[in-house]
């Protein structure tokens, strides 16, 4: 096996446990102790993964716990989100009911949709005003309001979101890996997220390149829950996942 054939299979071995061991790679690899830990020394070294004693970890596996405030994020991949959310937004159609949920892209998305008698829900109040400011219906949640995501949260809007059947739904993440799916700092949130998603008949994760390879405290979904929408990635090793769009 060549040495860039390897590399891959090494960053695939590692996306999916999040570490390894130097024999579980001779063994997954069928090739020498001494050949791995020059891999392991080489890929360090391009920072393709964090080599430790007896193996290596993936890179980014600091676990964020808390959100950023919008009006920090909204700066932050101004043009990515711009991309992303005009791709996002023409997959709306006409008579379409959608679940649009709290998020920097996902508020961006808005201003490109041209569908008609198309209904929605949210959990933001920003995103909520700017749907209605469209002309569309648009209905909000009941629950707690989350002052640094502009989100309600909490089991009422839970409750709230039994009734609904989407046929289309977007949603932010703070995160995102194969093993540990898609993820939020806060399990108020996380839970509307859940439940959101599981009621929608298409799922679609907006999210940006920088999300990758990032872990928040609470998963929401699996990764192959959904369909990401994201910019072109700069990461080979997501790139043959079949759910990820890149625009």
């Amino acid at each position: 096996m060549l040495a860039e054939d390897r590399c891959k299979k090494i960053l695939d071995i590692l996306d999916s446990m999040g570490s390894v061991t130097v024999q579980q790679l001779m063994d997954e690899l069928d090739t020498s102790e001494s050949t791995i830990r020059r891999d392991l020394v080489a890929m360090d070294k391009k920072g393709y993964l964090t080599k430790v004693h007896g193996g290596a970890i993936v890179n980014n596996t600091n676990i964020h716990t808390q959100d950023e405030k919008v009006i920090n994020r909204l700066k932050k991949n101004r043009n990515e989100k711009e991309q992303i959310a005009r791709y996002a937004a023409s997959l709306i159609v006409d008579n379409d009911f959608v679940y649009i949920d709290a998020g920097t892209t996902t508020a961006v998305m808005i201003d490109y949709i041209t569908a008609k008698n198309v209904v929605f829900v949210t959990n933001s109040l920003t995103n909520a005003k700017r749907i209605s400011d469209r002309g569309y219906t648009v209905y909000i949640l009941g629950g707690e309001f989350k002052s640094t995501t502009e989100a309600i949260v909490g089991d009422e809007a839970v409750v709230t979101l039994d009734k609904y059947n989407f046929t289309k739904g977007f949603w932010g993440a703070n995160g995102i890996t194969v093993k540990n799916g898609f993820t939020t700092p806060e399990i108020k949130e996380a839970m509307v997220k859940k439940k959101s998603m599981e009621n929608s008949k298409e799922k679609y994760v907006l999210a940006d390149d920088s999300k990758f390879s990032q872990v928040s405290s609470i998963k929401f979904a699996d990764f192959e829950d959904a369909v990401i929408i994201t910019n072109a990635l700069n990461n080979d090793k997501y790139k043959k996942y079949q759910n990820i769009k890149e625009v």
